[in-house]
């Protein structure tokens, strides 16, 4: 038995439920109608439909998982032809779904579907194409998801618009919006009438992903902006493309704030140690989030995580270089990692000193320690990359530093270190 979506953001809300336990990418529940001809439909990644007198609009359609899931959950609520589809944004699991019911209008003599989305959207799709190789690897890296193969088709848009389009279906008239945060070519669908709000994926019941590690850049000051012209909508149905809704409007606007305000302050403290002429470093161990917005729990870090989006922004403001002279021209990583261990009396002293740094227990040492230990594991395997001994020693620092980690993108990193310790060829796939 699903439970309730509606319940479930309640229990959210109020502290009764850890986001910790339901993954943003999760399935959160079974299908409900926020309001009158309008409903939620949790998934992979959320779809969020509209009745009108000329069939549904839906805001994302889905992923390729999940498409005949999502496809009857909707005919379960309406028999409405699929009029037009918006794309929130170009991400793999929200723009999967729309096959079968171009199918099911080609079978049924209806006229097809209409697919909408902001004109950087087919950009996406194109650079996608060149890189499906390297998106294959780091989504089974992040997700753990075995022999994950990226695809290279896609249903591109019929219509796209640059900053504002109102679209206008069966009587019904939705205000589509440009805005950067997650990614370049978000849009945020508004619809008036029922002052309902589709947000995509610039709110997901998590630390805002605006820093994951292995992915393009992410613009966290434009995202902080959305967030506030959103809230100025005065939205009282809040549909996120992960997680689950928000209705009330005082409850929204509390949300979308503090996640600005979480934003604003990650970039301002980062800004103030670049210009002040600090490293990457510096800024990574001394930025430190709001606390009181941190125990939300809709900002809590399982996800993404608020050290990420700093080195985001030292990217996207001062680009690649660290501040390390040392690192501008590095020397190979297996020839430095083998300069220590000789220093150090070779790789397995390298190796026996991280695992002292795990403490008495494989993990309970402090933040500190762990981190050391993964950086002298990793020097001692670069050093003694076919020594056994060394290897099983990499997997242990690396499985304590998952088991530590509270966000799914370092969890997920960690997990394929350590395998990759004992598993030569898994780094290969």
């Amino acid at each position: 038995m699903t439970k309730n979506v509606l319940e479930l953001a309640e229990q959210l809300w109020r502290g009764e439920v850890s986001t910790a336990d339901l993954h943003p990418v999760g399935n959160l529940g079974g299908l409900a109608e926020v309001c009158e001809g309008v409903a939620f439909l949790p998934s992979f990644a959320n779809v969020s439909a509209f009745s009108t007198d000329d069939g549904l609009v839906l805001a994302d359609t889905g992923s390729s998982f999940v498409a005949e899931t999502v496809h009857s959950e909707l005919r379960r609520w309406s028999a409405q032809r699929l009029n037009t589809a918006i794309y929130s944004h170009g991400h793999i699991d929200h723009v999967f779904g729309t096959a079968l019911f171009e199918a099911e209008s080609a079978e049924r003599g209806w006229p097809a579907p209409v697919v909408i989305a902001h004109e950087a959207l087919p950009l996406r799709f194109d650079r996608y194409v060149r890189t499906a190789g390297y998106n294959g690897i780091i989504n089974e890296r992040q997700f753990g998801v075995t022999g994950l193969r990226w695809p290279v088709n896609y249903r591109y848009p019929d219509r796209t618009y640059r900053d504002e389009s109102l679209v206008t279906v069966g009587g019904r008239e939705f205000l589509l919006r440009h805005e950067k945060g997650e990614t370049d070519d978000h849009t945020v669908t508004w619809l008036a009438e029922r002052r309902v709000l589709c947000c995509g994926d610039l709110f997901i019941w998590a630390s805002p992903n605006a820093g994951n590690p292995q992915k393009v850049q992410r613009y966290p000051s434009e995202w902080a902006a959305a967030l506030r012209r959103m809230v100025a909508l005065e939205p009282e149905y809040l549909l996120p493309g992960h997680g689950v809704p928000i209705i009330g409007a005082a409850r929204i606007e509390q949300a979308l704030t503090e996640a600005a305000e979480l934003l604003e302050s990650l970039v301002e403290q980062t800004l103030a140690i670049m210009n002040a002429g600090g490293r990457l470093d510096d800024a990574i161990h001394g930025v430190v989030p709001p606390p009181e917005l941190m125990e939300r729990p809709y900002l809590r870090p399982v996800y993404d995580e608020p050290e990420f989006v700093v080195r985001n922004v030292w990217r996207l403001y001062g680009g690649w270089w660290d501040g390390n002279p040392a690192y501008l021209k590095p020397a190979p990583e297996r020839s430095l990692a083998a300069e220590l261990a000789e220093l150090a009396g070779g790789a397995q002293a390298l190796a026996d000193r991280a695992l002292a740094l795990l403490g008495p227990d494989s993990g309970s040492g402090s933040d500190e320690s762990l981190r050391l230990a993964a950086h002298l594991a990793e020097l001692a395997w670069l050093a003694a990359p076919d020594d056994r001994a060394v290897g099983e020693v990499r997997r242990q620092v690396f499985t304590a530093r998952e088991h530590a980690a509270t966000s799914t993108m370092a969890k997920g990193i960690f997990r394929w270190a350590a395998r990759e310790s004992v598993e030569p060829d898994h780094a290969t796939g």
